[in-house]
């Protein structure tokens, strides 16, 4: 176990034979502090030096042998592996847990809130990664006796921004000799001891999207028609941009294009030479996305010229939607039931438009993100991203077994 100074309290060593017996109670003490020290001291992207040197510490503190950082701040670890499977290679499953936190400072009253001022993991990654952390333990406890192969558990800095660590872990070989992946994500929709489940699109893609007008120089706000209105120009563009989903793309599948933010002139009665709007835009389809993206670019620059401008379009190009595997969920739901019963399943009705970069993932290799329920009452029913976001910690532990059980059941029917 890390040193008192890490986990900020002193912490009894819990053996590894606790840890993966058959009660909860070891575990959960473990994960629920793993999962504390991780929200006392959350670190936005590609910054998570403290996180990952921690979260090796705690590996390495039960015998783990910890492989990286890679993509900055990435590890990796690798459990069992010697069994060979017909094709001479040993098929491997994989685990990944994402790493950092949100640039929001974290409004909740508790004695594990955040201390850092602007940072707080309000996602539900510090939960990811204990839960991360308890699957390597429960594997690692059965290293003897896992078939067929060997398991991979990654730990992924940056999720959260664009562009985000899925594509560096992958370019450093993290899904090299993977046949399955899975992840999971903590869900304040759904009761603590439910998984929600869907095959095909789970998630939308992600594009953040910047556009600039710009005139001839500023103008009077008297004699708008001596000058080129940026303002007006930008108004007219952003009013094309929310017409289009439905209108050029298919009706019936999700899309959602969204402005967040505008910018011009200081002055009242003084038309700036620049006027800029930002925003999202979100599909479950690829052509759709594609579509979208250049008529947008377009629209900006044949309004803006028609009317004495120029606009510039700038995307940031996010994560693709997120498509579980058919039988990797299937996979999941059995093991799920096994465990816990057929009412612990929820079968997600609707694909959300919210993105996650666990999709580079699974358009490499086949796999599935499996949605945790977290909430028990109304401290625990903030949404995602909410300053007063928590959850229900019991959850943990329980959720650690369940996906070490499915790793190794992948395994086994490997």
């Amino acid at each position: 176990m890390p040193s008192a100074a890490l986990l900020d309290q002193p912490q009894e060593q819990l053996s590894l034979d606790r840890v993966a017996s058959g009660e909860d109670a070891a575990l959960s003490e473990l994960l629920v502090s793993v999962r504390r020290h991780l929200h006392r001291h959350p670190e936005v992207g590609m910054q998570e030096q403290a996180t990952s040197r921690f979260l090796r510490e705690t590996l390495e503190s039960y015998g783990l042998e910890v492989h990286g950082p890679v993509a900055e701040t990435g590890l990796w670890v690798d459990i069992g592996g010697g069994d060979r499977s017909a094709n001479g290679r040993p098929p491997r499953v994989g685990y990944r847990a994402d790493i950092d936190a949100l640039p929001i400072q974290d409004a909740k009253s508790v004695s594990y809130h955040s201390r850092t001022d602007g940072v707080a993991h309000l996602c539900g990654h510090d939960a990811h990664a204990a839960v991360a952390v308890g699957v390597a333990l429960l594997l690692h406890a059965r290293r003897e006796q896992l078939p067929g192969g060997g398991a991979r558990v990654f730990f992924q800095p940056n999720e959260e921004s664009v562009p985000s660590g899925a594509p560096l872990m992958i370019d450093a070989g993290v899904l090299d000799g993977i046949d399955t992946v899975y992840a999971v994500h903590v869900d304040p929709t759904l009761e603590t001891g439910r998984y929600g489940l869907k095959a095909g699109p789970v998630t939308a893609s992600s594009d953040r999207f910047d556009i600039t007008v710009h005139g001839r120089g500023s103008g009077h706000s008297a004699r708008p028609h001596e000058s080129v209105d940026t303002v007006w120009i930008a108004s007219q563009v952003m009013q094309a941009l929310y017409q289009l989903a439905g209108r050029i793309t298919d009706a019936r599948h999700a899309a959602v294009l969204t402005l967040c933010r505008m910018e011009g002139g200081q002055a009242h009665n003084v038309i700036p030479p620049t006027a800029s709007f930002g925003g999202t835009l979100r599909t479950v389809k690829d052509d759709d996305r594609t579509v979208l993206r250049e008529k947008m670019l377009r629209v900006a620059e044949e309004t803006a010229a028609l009317y004495g401008g120029t606009a510039e379009l700038e995307i940031a190009t996010g994560a693709p939607p997120v498509v579980n595997d058919a039988t990797a969920v299937a996979a999941a739901r059995h093991v799920i039931e096994e465990r816990f019963g057929p009412d612990a399943v929820y079968d997600i009705p609707k694909t959300s438009m919210g993105a996650e970069d666990f999709a580079y993932y699974l358009r490499e290799v086949p796999g599935a993100l499996v949605r945790v329920g977290t909430q028990s009452g109304p401290e625990t029913s903030h949404p995602l991203h909410d300053a007063r976001f928590d959850l229900d910690e019991s959850a943990l532990a329980p959720t650690a077994r369940l996906m070490a059980d499915l790793l190794e059941a992948q395994l086994r029917d490997t």
